[in-house]
């Protein structure tokens, strides 16, 4: 079994990214046909040199393929990729997201109403999963009845990363991919002729120097927003309370000092980041860790390994809602820095504080085993059974 099989198949992946620290800091997966990256440095590095490392697969025009996520940020390099975060910027402020906390707090209150009784709930299906999908789809302006549709594309593009089909251009033809985007495409052209308060119609209006993002680009943006923005708070969410039913002093201790909420997200967010790895390609031949990296060789820069660098952080093993100061890379580094971070960490604030408030205690069902999404990409569980007290 190779190591990035066996990374994809672990709930506690942490002791094989220990071993290539270790062992293999820089290594090559003959099955997967990839460079894999696990120090902290030498992952910042590759995630934010994009001279040397780029996000372009040659999947996009260039190729004759035209699919929406080369076309995205996430998959271009700089000049394109200044102009496309510049133009999205602003339609995406920071006032925007801000503005959207009462209507999440009103979407949590909610959906915590509705298990209140039972003194049992999924976290993830009772509320890391309704509450990005339901914010989402109020952005982009998609009616309530169509969220279930962008769950399923959402769930089948994430776990396709399980086999590398992502890197595969026929990954772009598949009937979910193809579905997204048409529905995109029906919505862009709807707002053009009678645009509305939405993300969409902003996207169509934003210009720097009268030029527009094209249709491909915001199908592009639009996809990625869908399954980048649905997957990494819903994983943050059920991540969180994974922590604290391991952990529950911590809960107790936020329970009495919800001020230091913020820090403990970024905790988590180090210590089980939603996000695991990021894919680029050698622009040209260089080196890393004194190895040979050839030109055009694919390499997989590991998030979560960096997260757990004992070079970087102290006691890395040890989940530490006051650590301070938390460099870490899970919504990663330089110019593709994630967008979409600040919104995702206010759902996760007000989801967590709303917790914090009304559940004393928090435990996990006993018996029931917990199981990875097959992703190479994600961290995160299928469910996360617990049971609370009410405070």
């Amino acid at each position: 079994m190779s190591s990035l099989t066996a990374i994809e198949r672990e709930l506690n992946p942490f002791p094989i990214y220990q071993k290539m620290r270790r062992e293999q800091p820089v290594s090559y997966d003959p099955e997967w046909g990839s460079w894999n990256v696990f120090c902290y440095g030498d992952v910042q590095r590759v995630l934010s040199d994009y001279s040397t490392f780029s996000s372009e697969f040659n999947q996009g025009r260039e190729a004759g393929v035209e699919q929406p996520f080369a076309a995205s940020m996430i998959s271009t390099d700089p000049p394109r990729h200044r102009q496309l975060r510049t133009l999205v910027t602003q339609a995406f402020t920071p006032r925007a997201v801000d503005s959207l906390a009462p209507r999440i707090s009103t979407i949590v209150q909610e959906h915590l109403d509705r298990v209140m009784p039972t003194g049992r709930m999924d976290v993830i299906d009772d509320l890391g999963v309704p509450l990005p999908v339901i914010v989402i789809a109020e952005l982009l302006g998609i009616p309530s009845e169509d969220r279930e549709r962008f769950k399923k594309w959402s769930d089948w593009i994430v776990q396709s990363t399980s086999s590398g089909d992502v890197l595969d251009p026929t990954f772009f033809h598949n009937t979910a991919v193809l579905e997204m985007a048409a529905y995109f495409f029906d919505m862009i052209e709807k707002r053009r002729s009678e645009p509305g308060e939405d993300l969409i119609s902003g996207l169509l209006e934003a210009n720097i120097d009268g030029q527009h993002l094209d249709t491909l680009e915001l199908l592009g943006f639009c996809s990625l927003l869908l399954v980048a923005g649905n997957e990494t708070t819903t994983n943050l969410i059920g991540n969180a309370l994974m922590c604290f039913t391991e952990n529950p002093e911590a809960w107790q201790s936020l329970r009495e000092s919800p001020d230091r909420l913020p820090l403990a997200i970024e905790e988590v967010l180090r210590y089980r980041s939603p996000v695991q790895s990021m894919f680029r390609v050698a622009k040209s031949e260089t080196s890393i860790a004194g190895l040979t990296i050839p030109e055009g060789a694919s390499l997989v820069a590991w998030i979560g390994s960096a997260n757990h660098d004992e070079t970087q952080f102290a006691s890395p093993e040890t989940f530490d809602i006051d650590r301070s100061p938390n460099r870490h890379v899970a919504f990663g580094h330089g110019i593709h820095y994630c967008l979409g971070a600040p919104l995702a960490r206010l759902e996760a604030r007000i989801a967590l504080g709303a917790m914090l408030e009304r559940f004393q205690t928090v435990t996990r069902v006993p018996g029931e085993p917990l199981e990875r999404l097959p992703s190479l990409i994600v961290y995160g569980l299928k469910h996360l059974p617990i049971t609370f007290s009410v405070a």
